[in-house]
């Protein structure tokens, strides 16, 4: 397998096991950060019905989404890139100087 196979491989293994949860984990965090304002929602976080445990669990699915969604991004990034060749020169160096 060349690099390059080896690349896309990794990639969509990182869009699978983090990407997709990240986006889920984005979709939940929003609508729990969401239902948080709404009056009168029915509440229930881990037993309490108090809209802050809602919001701060909300907030929390956000942020942990946003670095989930970045790893396959990095990911990606780093196994796709077009790494620099090696310059090699069998040329004798001119005398310095």
């Amino acid at each position: 397998m060349d690099a390059k196979t080896k690349g896309i491989v990794a990639t969509i293994a990182a869009v699978v096991l983090c990407g997709c949860p990240g986006l889920f984990m984005c979709f939940f965090g929003a609508i729990s950060t969401f239902v948080s304002f709404v009056p009168g929602a029915d509440i229930d976080v881990g037993g309490s019905s108090d809209p802050a445990a809602a919001t701060a669990m909300g907030i929390g699915a956000l942020c942990l989404s946003i670095i989930f969604i970045a790893v396959p991004v990095v990911v990606g990034f780093f196994m796709l890139r077009k790494k620099p060749e090696v310059v090699v020169s069998d040329e004798p160096l001119p005398p310095a100087s």
